[in-house]
């Protein structure tokens, strides 16, 4: 459904009229205007008239329908085609969802499509119409303020990921606790969570390097050093992702080592407790077999002095084990 739809003229909203064919020939006439439409989730029927409105591509609009794009940039003879993924990051369940924006730039109008709970647009609407000044450069400064606002939302999440790995860091190297044994699901799980940033990162480097280095249709060639700004940040954001993936990885392979140095500490504290144990065993066992003639089996003291030989040798090997830290 359409949630927006009004003309620009020297960067301040204008009278719109309600027929999108009329909003957009009064500003093709007037020369110093453009129409920006904002659509939410729209049905194939509804976004056809807007298509059919505008001249947008077939495969543009097929894009549109089915959603679940990665980030591109794409050139039509009608109008430049971008797919941007806002992300948003819940810090109480520690998770990042991920949402769609899509955005056309033409001849004098521009079109977004929103899948997902993501407010871009219409946060980027509400600040440009405050900002005349910027929103008077045309159609080419809204995809700018729209690219810019969701890369910084990204070092915004960045930096939020990173006060949480450090929190779970702290976690892994601190003493055994009763949630040891979930600290590696917890490991894998924000794993997932860098995993999904950067693949809504990662692959808008390439259209922001396209868009700050190269003349592109429907866009002001003074439009570069913004967008090369924003590809500045954009690279902040993957060499931030790309650590975060690094630690997370050396945090996953630390932990695992501190598990096998646990289990092989149990297993000598195991071993030491058997071998004290099967001592006083062997003895007893020598002893209950049914021989008449064994060494002071009739000696009055011949008990006792088993007893004795038993303490002996556990105390003598509890302290060799535990002076070799087994114990």
């Amino acid at each position: 459904m359409i949630v927006d739809c009004a003309i620009y003229r020297e960067g301040r909203r204008a009278p719109t009229p309600d027929d999108l064919s009329d909003a957009l020939d009064q500003a093709r006439a007037s020369g110093d205007a453009f129409v920006w439409v904002g659509v939410t989730e729209p049905t194939e029927s509804e976004f056809d008239h807007i298509a059919s409105e505008f001249g947008l591509h077939p495969l543009a609009v097929e894009d549109v329908l089915k959603a679940h794009q990665r980030p591109k940039l794409e050139i039509y003879h009608e109008s430049l085609f971008a797919v941007v993924r806002p992300l948003r990051y819940d810090d109480a369940r520690g998770t990042v969802t991920a949402s769609e924006l899509m955005v056309f730039v033409g001849d004098s109008f521009v079109v977004t499509v929103r899948h997902g709970e993501t407010h871009t647009a219409a946060d980027v609407r509400a600040r440009l119409e405050s900002q005349p000044e910027v929103l008077r450069h045309g159609p080419d400064s809204v995809l700018y303020a729209i690219c810019d606002h969701v890369v910084d939302d990204y070092l915004d999440i960045a930096g939020e990921l990173q006060t949480d790995l450090e929190e779970l860091e702290e976690k892994v190297f601190a003493p055994v606790g009763k949630d040891a044994a979930r600290t590696a699901a917890t490991i894998y799980a924000f794993k997932r969570q860098v995993l999904e940033f950067r693949r809504a990162s990662g692959p808008l480097a390439e259209p922001m390097a396209r868009m700050a280095s190269g003349s592109m249709p429907f866009t002001d060639p003074r439009s570069r050093p913004f967008f090369r700004d924003v590809a500045d940040h954009l690279t902040r954001v993957g060499d931030a992702g790309e650590s975060l993936d690094r630690l997370l990885s050396d945090i996953l392979a630390a932990h695992l080592t501190q598990v096998g140095v646990r289990q092989n500490d149990d297993m000598r504290k195991i071993s030491a407790w058997a071998a004290m144990a099967a001592v006083p065993t062997l003895i007893a066992g020598i002893y209950g077999m049914n021989f008449e003639h064994m060494p002071e089996l009739r000696q009055v003291w011949g008990y006792p002095a088993v007893i004795a030989l038993m303490v002996v040798a556990v105390l003598v090997l509890y302290r060799l084990f535990k002076r070799r830290g087994w114990l």
